[in-house]
């Protein structure tokens, strides 16, 4: 046996050691945890990070820092940004293959059809970003010399729970409207399955997406949401990962500082196309009167 083969033989695989994504840094939890993470059929992938409520609070701060530079953009450039997202998931679309394909329990086939549909439903987004406000604002007809305008403004920051089952697709269909409109996001990743959600950390860091717009945790679904379900500083939540039980407690944790609480949708499947409902659910109305001055004899005005 040649000197070439005996190295490869002994080579040892270097595995991949997963972090929350927070602020566009890569922390581990602050508690030091981590938890198995397995195969559909029970093998181990991978230890993942058991966020803790001190990693929620830190998302917190992250995602309100960055809400003013975020919101404050054009909605073009936000619509320019979440494509950049797009070219990157397609560069890596193969490791998404890989994860989605293990999470799940779907062939490489399959798996590959999801992704691609979840690259699709990014550009989708990316291209309502500048379009949103034609459709839901707009002048309103009043009786007298104004001018009545009404546009949508982002809430602030959203609590997303992603979806449990839907590890990829359900994830990006989620955290894609709520950043597509100016908010800034935490993401509860799947409890049993987050490694894509992870792997989209990475992603987003190597984009252009400014640090602190999206922050992913990891962890005990119940364990991090009740704490900023019930955060001052968080304006509204996304229940879609959440049971019947789960999402009636955050939901009443959630009336302290009136949060927009958007009730978890049956979903029968995630590549249909989707509405605009979810970035109408985090938009607030904004309507502005302005004077048009004296009508003069001839009847004109500016």
């Amino acid at each position: 046996m040649s000197r070439v083969d005996k190295s490869e033989q002994q080579r040892l695989s270097v595995f991949k050691t997963y972090k929350l994504y927070v602020g566009g840094k890569f922390p581990r939890s602050e508690s030091g945890r981590v938890y198995e993470v397995s195969d559909s059929k029970g093998k181990w992938l991978a230890n993942a990070p058991l966020s803790s409520r001190k990693d929620a609070r830190d998302a917190v701060v992250a995602a309100r820092k960055a809400f003013g530079a975020w919101s404050g953009a054009t909605a073009y450039n936000r619509g320019q940004i979440l494509y950049r997202v797009a070219e990157m998931l397609e560069g890596r679309k193969s490791q998404f293959v890989h994860e989605v394909a293990d999470a799940e329990g779907l062939s490489k086939s399959k798996a590959n059809e999801l992704v691609e549909a979840t690259i699709d439903r990014w550009v989708w987004y990316a291209g309502w970003t500048d379009k949103i406000a034609q459709v839901v604002g707009g002048g309103n007809p009043v009786a007298g010399p104004y001018f009545n305008l009404s546009s949508p403004e982002p809430t602030g920051v959203v609590t997303v729970l992603a979806p449990q089952e839907s590890s990829f697709l359900g994830l990006v269909s989620v955290i894609a409207p709520v950043i597509a409109t100016g908010n800034t996001a935490i993401v509860i990743a799947s409890e049993k399955s987050p490694l894509p959600a992870l792997s989209l950390g990475e992603v987003l860091a190597t984009s252009d997406l400014p640090g602190g717009v999206v922050n992913v945790l990891s962890g005990r679904t119940a364990e991090i949401a009740t704490p900023l379900a019930s955060h001052q500083d968080v304006n509204a939540i996304d229940l879609a990962g959440a049971g019947d039980v789960l999402a009636k407690e955050l939901e009443i944790a959630a009336a302290d500082n009136l949060k927009r609480v958007l009730r978890p949708q049956p979903v029968d499947d995630w590549r249909a196309t989707p509405g605009i409902e979810r970035m109408t659910a985090f938009l607030e109305t904004k309507t502005v009167w302005h004077p048009t001055g004296s009508l003069g004899a001839s009847g004109s005005a500016y």
